[in-house]
């Protein structure tokens, strides 16, 4: 579905791009990672056909810089950084829906499913909206629409826990139909959503592996964190993702799979207090 070949672009002698070559294929779900300056969101941008660059972008046979708008109406994007649009949400929708014919029903849907009853700011302009109420748009466009790859940058940054595991659900029922990128520069935080690491460095891939794929992204863990004393700080933290305790020792709580790894790398910042911590799957 996407091919690269031999990809390079330069800014003021500054090569961001150094020969990049990847076959991206539907099914696929690549986390994106290296850190700041690597030459994800320039990559991210020679794929939306933003840049002139040298090499071989291809999508779907199709070059995105000289077939833009055939290439956009494949692609369900979500940027880190939300662009400061002035247009009314419910004109952002409908704008959105008919350059890539699809039904703005679908978009108010999938904000539902977010916890963002998006018919409620209608009338309010996007860039007034809060960060995670942005985040939750701006997915409830990219989902709602019939695309067939799927890129997002940092997409779950400013989710609350809840609204995670119905992003998580919402990519489940895409993943075999869409090719997805995840961009984002900690591995921990997208490993679970994914079944291929790509890593940039320097503009140049220095890993691109498969990865095991053992975990559904509509999964839920059943979790209990056991104390060895009750802790002010700690209470406020697990409270966030939803845990209740009755007695500030013992905390219950429910985690979606793919955030696993990123819930134990909050426990670990309490490591010398934990007593215990248990994990199951729920049976479906």
């Amino acid at each position: 579905m996407i091919t690269i070949h031999d990809l390079s672009k330069t800014f003021r002698k500054n090569k961001v791009l150094d020969g990049i070559a990847l076959n991206i294929n539907r099914g696929d779900r690549i986390a994106l990672v290296g850190s700041n300056g690597a030459g994800k969101t320039t990559l991210i941008r020679c794929l939306l056909g933003e840049y002139v660059h040298e090499g071989e972008v291809l999508m779907d046979n199709m070059q995105p810089r000289l077939h833009r708008k055939d290439v956009l109406k494949k692609i369900g994007f979500v940027p880190q950084i939300p662009p400061p649009l002035k247009m009314p949400v419910g004109q952002l929708i409908n704008f959105s829906a008919a350059v890539c014919d699809s039904d703005p029903e679908k978009m108010y849907a999938v904000s539902d499913k977010l916890g963002l009853d998006a018919s409620k700011f209608k009338h309010q302009p996007f860039v007034k909206l809060s960060g995670g109420q942005k985040q939750k748009m701006l997915i409830s466009i990219a989902l709602g629409r019939a695309s067939e790859f799927l890129i997002m940058d940092e997409p779950a940054a400013n989710l609350d826990p809840e609204a995670r595991h119905s992003f998580f659900s919402l990519l489940e029922e895409k993943k075999k139909d869409t090719a997805m990128i995840i961009s984002s520069h900690r591995l921990d935080e997208v490993a679970s959503l994914v079944n291929r690491v790509v890593e940039l460095d320097q503009g140049k891939v220095v890993l691109n592996d498969q990865v095991a794929d053992e975990v559904d992204m509509d999964s839920i863990l059943d979790c209990e964190v056991r104390l060895l004393r009750p802790v002010t700080a700690f209470a406020k933290t697990i409270g966030d993702w939803g845990f209740v305790s009755d007695d500030g020792i013992i905390w219950k709580g429910a985690v979606a799979g793919p955030d696993r790894l990123r819930f134990l790398g909050v426990l670990s910042r309490y490591a010398g207090l934990l007593g215990g911590i248990k994990m199951e799957e729920e049976k479906k």
